[in-house]
């Protein structure tokens, strides 16, 4: 049921596309409200726990509230290009100059209207691979963890973007809901016990504890991520390879047949390491080209 109040109150001070174009990203970006709530809705629709459908189905039914709120000030941003193209109220000139001084407000005025689109803040289309659940509890609900994170860090960026304070009150709003659905999703995910790691098959035991030191030289560093009585940490160039034992190669079994082309395949692609070809590039080469092959050789 749609309520036609919006959840939290938008208050406009003047129209901005601009900035309109800027919030697009919380509306149809890839951290933004609908994708949120798309997350959340298939979640909750394939999920078999109760307790987890229900919240699931909630907080996606309030994303879509969310969606609103944002969709709303987007309009109301854009409310001046709207009638100014509509009617044409303003010179050539200074209606082009106003939906073109920034960001992506003339493809919102002319494509949409000035009204709200399935779009991030540069333009590209809304898309369903946003999504990324995978079917498992635990995993989505640590996806929807970080989706919280990453979306609340948005919206301080767009805060700090806009001294409208109607704009900021909502966007505070929106941001503080970011961080109560993380507390939520981190509930759920701790009523599982236990929760970690994801999915049912165990890790090996001879990897699980490793670390291994890839990267050394200057600023090397250790933590609890690397070091202690947790951690096997290899740091030794020959044990990082071939860690299963075998000597690190790459084999398949491959019939007769298919081993007597892969022999006529590798026969007539091999490279002569005795000459020295004259390519287009030595043809063409001109100042920077670096060494080329003489032309006389």
């Amino acid at each position: 049921m749609h309520n036609k109040r919006l959840q939290y109150t938008v208050r406009v001070a003047e129209p901005n596309p601009v900035l309109a174009s800027l919030l697009l990203e919380q509306f149809g970006g890839p951290d933004g409200e609908l994708a949120a709530a798309m997350r959340y809705f298939t979640q909750g629709l394939a999920e078999d726990d109760p307790g987890r459908k229900d919240l699931l189905l909630d907080i996606a039914t309030e994303e879509l509230s969310h969606l609103e709120i944002i969709g709303s000030i987007v309009a109301m941003l854009n409310k001046g290009a709207k009638g100014q193209l509509a009617e044409a109220a303003m010179s050539e000139a200074e209606l082009y100059l106003s939906l073109t001084r920034g960001g992506d407000s003339h493809t919102q005025a002319l494509l949409y209207g000035g009204g709200p689109a399935l779009t991030n803040s540069s333009g590209v289309p809304w898309t369903a691979a946003y999504i990324d659940s995978r079917g498992e509890p635990t995993v989505d609900l640590r996806s929807n963890i970080a989706a919280e994170s990453r979306a609340k860090i948005v919206y301080e960026r767009l805060i700090n973007i806009t001294d409208d304070p109607g704009i900021r009150d909502a966007l505070g709003f929106l941001m503080t809901r970011e961080i109560a659905h993380q507390k939520s999703f981190e509930k759920a995910l701790y009523a599982i016990e236990p929760n970690f790691p994801p999915g049912k098959i165990p890790g090996d035991p001879a990897f699980t504890d490793v670390y291994f030191d890839m990267s050394q030289g200057d600023g090397d560093a250790s933590g609890a991520w690397n070091s202690g009585e947790n951690w096997q940490v290899v740091s030794d160039r020959d044990a990082q390879a071939a860690v299963d034992g075998g000597d690190g190669s790459a084999t398949v079994k491959v019939s007769a047949k298919e081993k007597k082309t892969l022999a006529n395949m590798a026969a007539r692609t091999q490279s002569d390491p005795t000459i020295d070809p004259i390519t287009g590039a030595d043809l063409g080469a001109g100042p920077g080209a670096g060494a080329t092959t003489p032309l006389g050789e």
